[in-house]
């Protein structure tokens, strides 16, 4: 039986302040099989690790992250939107996750979302892929994005990469870049899986995105899911080694 791997959703979101570097360690502490994170372009060009195209859910800021510097960034808090005790949180680069990663020899995988899909951020495809090939990580890396574009070009930067389709509504567009660029892994929203899952074969491995209710994550373990992508680490750890102990 194929042990479905876990991915802490922007890092152990439903407990820490998402994407922050608590969330990582977090996640790291638990165990997980792999983290989810999401990356944009500062002003000064530097790989910022935050889900929004602003900072304005998340800190105690506002305004866009392109138009921002890091320093400037760095001034938020980014954990009491969360909780009052993770005030002390910022907002990080990508270099300083993969170093605290690399600190802790952390060997699962990393999967980086560029967020390109609402602004281009021009660069920031050839910024990671030059980021990435810096040293050898202990840890597996690979793309995603909703901007099929942003995968042609990293494909096209390093055509060793390896890149997952993200996709929510449909399933029509999952051949949009088959055959000329080979897909590693399919990201599909949860509602779309449990249709699709019923009726048709799906021609490439999946992690299903995002998975948090018990019920949710046992019909994944069932379905022999790659991995599942969810906001409780934890909880999905001592779920599947449950289901796996007791077959459940």
């Amino acid at each position: 039986m194929n042990q479905t791997n876990i991915i802490a959703h922007r890092g152990s979101k439903g407990t820490h302040p998402e994407n922050t570097l608590e969330a990582i360690k977090e996640a790291v502490r638990v165990g997980s099989d792999g983290i989810e994170l999401d990356i944009h372009l500062s002003l000064d060009k530097e790989l910022i690790v935050i889900h929004d195209e602003t900072i304005d859910r998340t800190t105690n800021g506002n305004g866009r992250v392109q138009h921002l510097t890091l320093a400037e960034l760095k001034q938020f808090d980014a954990g009491s939107w969360y909780s009052y005790e993770y005030s002390h949180c910022r907002i990080p680069t990508l270099q300083e996750i993969f170093c605290f990663l690399e600190e802790v020899d952390y060997e699962g995988l990393v999967n980086i979302e560029l967020k390109t899909d609402k602004f281009s951020y021009p660069g920031i495809e050839e910024k990671v892929v030059a980021f990435v090939a810096e040293k050898n990580w202990p840890f597996t890396i690979e793309y995603s994005s909703f901007n099929y574009q942003t995968l042609i070009q990293l494909k096209a930067l390093d055509d060793s990469c390896k890149i997952a389709l993200l996709f929510e509504k449909t399933g029509g567009n999952v051949a949009f870049l088959s055959p000329d660029i080979p897909i590693n892994m399919w990201h599909p929203k949860l509602s779309w899986f449990r249709r699709n899952s019923l009726f048709r074969v799906l021609e490439k491995p999946v992690r299903v995105w995002t998975v948090n209710k018990s019920e949710d994550l046992q019909f994944c373990f069932r379905k022999q899911v790659a991995g599942v992508i969810t906001d409780y680490p934890q909880k999905a750890l001592e779920l599947r080694n449950k289901w796996q102990y007791e077959g459940v």
